[in-house]
């Protein structure tokens, strides 16, 4: 990128690609400062709700209100797809909670397509940055632009901006902060191509410490030999979705907010629980015991403990 000069906003075509939410931000901000976003691709409609009614993704609820062109490939392959791509002619690509791109795809526009990770890369790479980090025990996280290559997660950072997290988050108070964050690191980015401000630096492997794979039902299971402290960083690094879970009554439980305490239960296993059936609940762990704020019993809302054991009368 040596010997380029800066590109306008109006001259600087784009191709933006997402699909959930945490990628709406990003491209509303695009569009508002100006850029030319040429193109947005997204996921096909998915049927939703009891009438399996096909809805469009977040991003392209935003792109249709930003008045955008949208294409939804099944197959990014697809010599059909890529020719459309191609015929866009742009000179950057912006991915934001995508998926894997073909290199055909992500080698495509001369100035190359880079992608806002939620993570200080190259901790937690994988699909599930935000959970792990808190999941963990993490204090810090962040979010990071980087070029595309081959391997996953691995091509020469751009931008990093490092994000606090503090005791009371959750995952739904870091997803939206590092969103709103991430969408200005993405504005930075352009900009800083645009001007051929950039000195792209290669991920230091030695930080590479944490995986974040994908999150299964299975992770989701509490096991209560473990601490008190982990346990309450696994309710909190699944809350509100898709929730930390156990067996209660002999149903299948969600744990939304806990409260640690360091203090055993007397007489009882990991696993086994008290309650005087009016405010209190609390599990034995294998350290310490853990007092459950917010739940939800399988075939009922989302609610305070207190209400729970009201109506259940233990």
């Amino acid at each position: 990128m040596s010997n380029k000069e800066m590109i306008s906003k109006e001259k600087l075509r784009i191709v933006y690609m997402g699909t959930p939410e945490f990628a709406v931000p990003a491209l509303e901000k695009l569009v508002k400062a100006g850029w030319n976003v040429v193109g947005v691709i997204t996921a096909p409609d998915k049927p939703q709700g009891r009438g399996q009614k096909l809805v469009g993704s977040p991003v392209k609820q935003a792109a249709e209100q930003l008045g955008l062109n949208i294409l939804q490939p099944t197959n990014l392959k697809n010599p059909e797809f890529q020719q459309e791509l191609k015929d866009l002619k742009a000179d950057l690509q912006i991915v934001v909670a995508f998926r894997m791109l073909p290199e055909s795809v992500w080698n495509m526009p001369p100035l190359g397509t880079f992608n806002l990770h939620a993570s200080l890369l190259p901790d937690y790479r994988g699909a599930a940055p935000i959970n792990w980090a808190i999941i963990n025990g993490e204090t810090e996280t962040g979010v990071t632009t980087f070029f595309l290559k081959h391997e996953i997660d691995t091509g020469s950072i751009i931008f990093q901006k490092k994000v606090p997290i503090q005791p009371e988050d959750d995952l739904g108070t870091v997803y939206e902060n590092l969103m709103t964050i991430g969408s200005d690191l993405v504005l930075r980015t352009v900009e800083a191509i645009s001007k051929n401000e950039v000195t792209p630096l290669p991920q230091d492997e030695s930080k590479a410490r944490h995986h974040a794979p994908k999150i299964f039902k299975e992770t989701c299971k509490i096991d209560w030999n473990q601490s008190a402290e982990s346990i309450h960083n696994l309710v909190r690094g699944l809350s509100p979705y898709p929730a930390a879970w156990t067996e209660f009554l002999e149903k299948t439980c969600k744990i939304f907010k806990t409260e640690v305490s360091g203090k055993s239960l007397t007489n009882k296993l990991p696993g086994e629980w008290e309650s005087d059936g009016k405010t209190h609940l609390t599990f034995q762990c294998g350290e310490g015991s853990l007092r459950i704020m917010e739940l939800q019993l399988e075939g009922k809302k989302r609610m305070k403990t207190e209400d729970l054991l009201r109506g259940l009368k233990i």
